[in-house]
């Protein structure tokens, strides 16, 4: 699944200023993705603000986000929840045409155990028309998935190719990637962290930043998929503090911040999300002309 490598993004979903999804604003966002050089999108995981639309916006959504790439590169659609039967109806449900993965969150909120997690995921892989990458971020479900749990799902289900993972936690990356099938992805879902997962045997990134950033994330991450670390670093070190504002006041508000001072989209956000102060969004600004302003050989956004 080679597809996977690289710089995927975890697409926002752009809203005009009455709440309505903005299609043309999604388009634009597409298309400036794609010349930044991404290897894959994903349609409607977290930073999608999915738990706000309804089905048929979702349905909209996804019909022309696979219209608009027409094939370019590989796309991944979010479809998650905490009701495992309902999440199987979803995927039933799902026009998959156009796509070649889904992205599934472990369960939010019921905290189940990890047996649950399995069951959870041993029924969508067993309902799933396209492969499977879970998705571990305990800092958003309030639970945790073991490496365990991670390495008898991906033994026993050849749907299940990967996993996005954000847990930060190095002692169960050390021993997922100690134990897991030789050809199973791991992918990091947390941009700061990249570089050393890749370093790990990572391969590659799920990334909020690049849909700011998307060059720089991409050269940073094909560097160190080279194994060329000592060049990636300069790349990384002047991201860092972009990232943390990222996530100052939130995901999606940080990037959406940063999309409108780049002109590719508002910053728009439906309730409970609102956008960022506007001291964060002067913090954003600067820092997008301090990256932008940096010498030739650190690839920059536009």
């Amino acid at each position: 699944m080679e597809k996977f490598y690289g710089t995927g993004v975890a697409m926002i979903t752009p809203f005009k200023a009455n709440g309505e999804i903005d299609f043309q604003a999604l388009g634009n966002l597409i298309d400036y993705l794609l010349d930044g050089g991404v290897n894959y999108l994903v349609s409607l995981g977290t930073t999608g603000e999915t738990v706000t639309l309804n089905e048929e916006e979702r349905k909209a959504i996804w019909a022309f986000t696979a219209n608009h790439v027409n094939g370019r590169v590989p796309l991944v659609a979010g479809i998650g929840g905490n009701n495992t039967l309902e999440v199987v109806s979803q995927i039933k449900k799902f026009d998959h045409k156009g796509y070649d993965a889904i992205l599934s969150a472990s369960p939010n909120y019921n905290k189940p155990t990890q047996e649950g997690i399995y069951q959870h995921y041993k029924l969508i892989a067993q309902n799933s028309p396209l492969p499977i990458i879970l998705y571990n971020v305990p800092s958003r479900t309030g639970s945790n998935v073991n490496a365990e749990t991670t390495v008898r799902l991906a033994r026993e289900f050849k749907t299940i190719i990967g996993i996005k993972e954000a847990s930060g936690n190095f002692d169960l990356l050390n021993q997922l990637f100690r134990d897991k099938p030789k050809d199973f992805l791991v992918i990091s879902g947390d941009d700061p962290i990249t570089l050393p997962m890749v370093a790990m045997g990572g391969v590659g990134i799920i990334s909020v930043t690049g849909n700011a950033l998307p060059a720089a994330t991409t050269a940073m991450v094909n560097l160190c998929l080279k194994g060329d670390f000592k060049q990636a670093q300069p790349i990384n070190f002047s991201l860092i503090e972009f990232t943390r504002l990222m996530f100052k006041e939130g995901n999606p508000a940080g990037v959406k911040a940063a999309l409108k001072q780049l002109g590719v989209t508002g910053d728009t956000l439906r309730l409970p999300l609102v956008p960022v102060s506007k001291e964060t969004e002067t913090l954003i600004a600067a820092e997008l002309d301090k990256i932008n302003n940096l010498s030739p050989t650190t690839i920059v956004s536009h």
